[in-house]
């Protein structure tokens, strides 16, 4: 049973940063290509960032280019969400999502992961 478990979140002012990561547990982590998701209050889960397993060159979406990073380490399990200059409408729980296709198009859609985290909430004040 594949296992994903998030850490990191908080209450941080605007212009900020946080770190967020997440363990895998129980499955073959360095297989599986890593993402990262939000979800704010009466929107749909939005895509921000994706990894390979391999590493290499990221994926990110338009409005958090330049402000986070996704970096993973494979010996111990975890991808790590590097988030600078919070906005406010970087308010929202925080998933990890692993793809058990790891290569090809990138992934954007939150239906193509198989195993999610429980999120953890990043609140962002001005």
């Amino acid at each position: 049973q594949v296992q994903l478990v998030e850490s990191g979140g908080g209450l941080v002012q605007a212009g900020g940063s946080l770190r967020l990561s997440c363990v895998v547990s129980g499955g073959t982590f360095f297989s599986y290509t890593m993402g990262w998701f939000r979800q704010a209050p009466g929107k749909e889960r939005e895509f921000v960032a994706a990894i390979r397993g391999s590493g290499g060159t990221p994926y990110y979406t338009d409005s958090v280019k330049g402000r986070f990073t996704i970096s993973r380490e494979n010996a111990k399990n975890t991808v790590y969400l590097q988030m600078n200059d919070l906005k406010l409408e970087d308010t929202a729980v925080y998933y990890c999502a692993a793809d058990r296709v790891d290569g090809g198009t990138w992934s954007l859609s939150a239906s193509l992961y198989d195993y999610w985290g429980q999120g953890t909430q990043v609140t962002v004040s001005s």
